[in-house]
């Protein structure tokens, strides 16, 4: 999951990416549809919400293009890197939210969707990933995708090193597809030792997602798309310009792969998932983020409110849904209310947004208000 700043100006800085509020807001809902499943639900929402666990690979793909966008877009002005800042940004962004709602998890167990909590310091230390088993963990699961950004994000620094020694040229591109063709060569060594032996357990499942879906190493594709996407139109604006000319072309050809990703990966524990299903929902998303920050896209200079305002709290919803949605049905449940009717989903879903609310305007804009103040003291300190 995309820890989202804010739509931060394009690589020009002369236009607000608006097309990336559409792709944010469509990301955290094929994540609540997804996984809205583990709870009760109507049947239909099966259909609709089972390759909802994409939207994490979205979020991937859009953290690594404006994440790394900016620190491209630094190093092509000729500035240094902050990492001072880099990181205080980071934190600011991410930590206060999220040791809310952790704090909420860990000091009242009636808020868990499921009774299993991991022992703390894995949460507070993002290598919740690690081993993670869902037969013995059940609670606070989706700050998986979380973990597997900081960790990608804690050694971005050394990233940008070996970028600026390969002088941000030509051969900078091999260091990202190195680590892409690391992904299959991991992805496969994985498979054929852990997962493909328990593949008459019953709990097959379990091992797929323990040693291959949760894994930081096996799931950069969609960072890694992000990132070489920024650096591509930083560096390589003849590149930029032809995706422009065909960038209505482009979004479909993405979504073409998409669909051939979603063949691909159903069911999703398998072979063909693990080895070919990342790569091709990653190329399929970072398509369509190519094409959409593009001019020649028809939805560059479409705002929509309410794509905007789900865009601004997808962190906050993606973060306390699962509390949410647990609570709300217990409490609607008692009311007599279905709780695999439409009507629940529809109360929960309206709960997510109204809490997200609450969390950003009690502690997202404050904290933010508060890395403002310190970053510009650091900049009066320096000058």
């Amino acid at each position: 999951m995309s820890s989202p700043e804010t739509i931060p100006l394009n690589i020009s800085g002369k236009h607000k990416l608006l097309g990336l509020d559409h792709l944010r807001a469509l990301a955290i809902t094929y994540v609540l549809l997804f996984h809205y499943q583990i709870f009760a639900h109507p049947d239909w929402e099966n259909k609709v919400g089972g390759f909802g666990w994409t939207g994490v690979d979205l979020f991937f793909v859009l953290s690594g293009f404006l994440i790394a966008g900016q620190l491209f877009s630094t190093v092509a002005k000729g500035k240094a890197i902050s990492m001072r800042e880099f990181f205080a940004k980071r934190f600011f962004r991410i930590i206060p939210p999220y040791l809310l709602i952790l704090g909420l998890y860990a000091a009242f167990p009636v808020l868990r969707e499921r009774e299993q909590m991991a022992p703390l310091w894995k949460y507070l230390t993002f290598t919740f990933n690690f081993g993670l088993d869902y037969r013995y963990t059940g609670t606070f699961t989706h700050s998986w995708s979380l973990c597997v950004e900081e960790q990608f994000y804690l050694v971005l620094p050394l990233m940008f090193w070996l970028f600026g020694y390969f002088k941000g040229g030509r051969k900078a591109i091999y260091l990202l597809i190195a680590l892409f063709l690391a992904g299959f060569a991991i992805r496969y060594f994985n498979w054929h030792h852990f997962v493909e032996p328990a593949s008459t357990s019953d709990h097959f499942g379990a091992f797929f997602n323990k040693y291959i879906y949760y894994s930081t190493i096996n799931r950069l594709d969609g960072l890694l798309v992000g990132v070489g996407i920024a650096g591509a139109y930083t560096f390589y604006p003849a590149f930029k310009a032809a995706i422009n000319k065909y960038a209505n072309m482009v979004m479909l050809a993405g979504l073409l792969v998409l669909i051939a990703a979603y063949f691909v990966c159903t069911p999703q524990a398998a072979f063909s998932t693990a080895i070919w299903g990342y790569p091709l929902i990653a190329l399929g998303y970072g398509l369509i983020v190519a094409a959409i920050v593009c001019p020649g896209n028809f939805l560059y200079h479409i705002k929509s409110k309410v794509t905007s305002q789900i865009a601004t709290l997808s962190y906050g919803i993606y973060l306390s849904h699962k509390l949410i949605i647990h609570v709300t049905q217990a409490l609607l449940e008692k009311a007599g209310l279905d709780k695999n009717g439409n009507l629940m989903m529809l109360c929960c879903f309206c709960a997510c947004i109204v809490g997200a609310l609450v969390l950003r305007y009690l502690v997202e804009r404050p904290t933010m208000r508060l890395r403002d103040r310190v970053l510009q003291r650091w900049k009066q300190e320096t000058a």
